[in-house]
């Protein structure tokens, strides 16, 4: 590789204009090597930044992993043009007509549909993990009443972590969950059956402690998703049991939401996982990413604009702001999907099921507009943005009840099966873990030397100065007051 070669029907053959050499790549999967590019290396010209290391070979610059393959995959499979969805070859419609969330959720992590024997031992497993630790209460109420349920679930995980020494590699040894024998993989299993088990139990526990409510040990004899909506709602009831229309509609959306490739909580797991981290502490990580609000806030954007919209009469009004980039449109486009995002359809038909009971949304009107606006008009045609699977699952959630900062959370407990399934495949690959240390193009300035205080001066650029913050209360006093070493500030 990079020496000048005969081209090859399965390779890529780059000329260097600089230097006049060409360099033969090869081609796997529809894949080139990025490695491949660091031997086109050329003379540094006169005037070139030494920064920009040219004689040290190419570097592949790729903003926000545009076109960047980290890892050989597979679990799921997107083609984003012709609007497909496939968990382990299986089309996403199937599974979701035809198969549970738990069901898919062996699929994704193992690799097979399991036999009646190998569901029942997980299902057990899973559910027989959702007790929680009595001290977990305190963990719990120790935030604030008005906390963010992200903030506390993100907590959770990593604080669950401490439990378990035996799943942690820095204590372990490095091989701890490379290794592929038995007693590796048995180790590991048990820690996927831990979080998927504990993530119902700390969501509700995270939902419960902001309204004062004693929580509710994980009941027998119900479905994972019957059994979340009862430690959700359970006031002491005798016999209670929770909607199976919702509790079904609940396991739809949990299969649609268990996966989807490399999105950015999945790397996220990816990236701090490859450092050998505990299980606990990659998905505490993968739970930050998804709060933020490009990722698992978007179904949570759908209904504050909807809200924002208030009526059908208004959406003409909406579009045309849009168009004009003063208003943001939630819920259309996909940053893999060009067509319609497969799992909208099937979840436009549980939304209906689950309207049935609880009555239409007054936003649906409103939404409905929207949607049939928005697909009839050129400017989102050509642009192709088309509904996903957030237009219509913020529905859902507000029509079953969830407060607007819970559904992130709705979106975690799921999404934990995807992140395991990946984090399992990463430690049992092939040639074990590499650290993921991506590269960077420096811009910034050329060596200079130090310059004391009294000889600066300041450029008057604003991000480079840090802001005054207003103080009040005890520090505006604090700074009024007189004592021993007091800063001159």
């Amino acid at each position: 590789m990079g020496r000048p070669t005969d081209v090859a029907n399965d390779s890529l053959t780059v000329r260097d204009n600089r230097t006049g050499k060409t360099y033969t790549i090869p081609i796997s999967d529809n894949a080139v090597s990025a490695t491949g590019f660091k031997a086109i290396s050329a003379p540094r010209k006169a005037g070139e930044r030494e920064e920009n290391e040219t004689q040290k070979g190419l570097r592949v610059s790729d903003k926000g992993f545009l076109n960047t393959a980290v890892i050989q995959s597979e679990i799921t499979y997107i083609d984003g043009d012709a609007g497909i969805l496939r968990y382990r070859g299986y089309p996403i419609e199937q599974l979701a007509t035809q198969s549970s969330f738990l069901e898919t959720a062996y699929l994704l992590i193992y690799g097979v549909l399991p036999t009646k024997d190998q569901f029942t031992l997980f299902e057990s497993e899973i559910l027989h993990h959702g007790v929680v630790h009595a001290e977990s209460e305190e963990f719990f109420r120790s935030f604030r009443y008005d906390a963010h349920p992200m903030a506390i679930l993100t907590s959770a995980f990593a604080y669950l972590g401490s439990y378990y020494s035996e799943a942690n590699p820095s204590l372990q040894g490095q091989s701890l969950f490379t290794k592929g024998d038995k007693a590796s993989l048995a180790n590991m299993d048990k820690q996927i059956f831990r979080l998927i088990g504990k993530a119902t139990t700390f969501a509700a526990m995270a939902y419960r402690v902001r309204q004062g409510r004693d929580f509710v040990t994980p009941p027998t004899g119900l479905s994972y998703t019957a059994s979340f909506l009862y430690q959700l709602d359970h006031l002491g009831q005798v016999d209670y049991a929770p909607s199976p229309v919702l509790a079904k509609a609940l396991d739809v959306l949990f299969l649609l939401h268990a996966d989807h490739e490399l999105n950015a909580s999945c790397t996220t797991v990816l990236q701090t996982a490859s450092s050998l981290v505990d299980p606990y502490s990659a998905i505490a990580a993968g739970c930050a990413s998804l709060y933020g609000p490009l990722h698992g806030g978007a179904n949570e954007a759908v209904i504050r604009m909807l809200i924002s919209i208030g009526s059908p009469a208004n959406v003409p009004a909406f579009i045309e702001a849009v168009k004009r980039r003063e208003k943001v449109l939630s819920g259309f486009g996909h940053r893999v999907y060009k067509t319609t995002d497969p799992r909208s359809y099937i979840i436009r038909k549980t939304a209906d099921e689950v309207f049935k009971i609880t009555g239409k949304d007054e936003l649906l009107e409103t939404a409905m507009a929207l949607h049939d606006a928005a697909m009839n008009d050129e400017f989102f045609q050509k642009r192709k943005l088309y509904p996903n699977v957030d237009f219509w699952s913020g529905l859902i959630y507000r029509a079953m009840g969830f407060p607007l900062d819970f559904f992130p959370v709705l979106f975690v407990v799921p999404r934990v099966v995807g992140w395991l399934a990946h984090w399992r495949q990463m430690m049992l690959q092939q040639g074990g873990v590499k650290i993921w240390r991506p590269r960077q193009v420096y811009v910034g300035p050329s060596k200079r030397d130090y310059v004391s205080i009294d000889d600066r001066t300041d450029d008057k650029d604003a991000k480079k100065t840090p802001s005054a913050v207003p103080h009040s209360g005890i520090s505006k006093r604090t700074r009024l007051a007189s004592f021993k070493g007091k800063s001159k500030l």
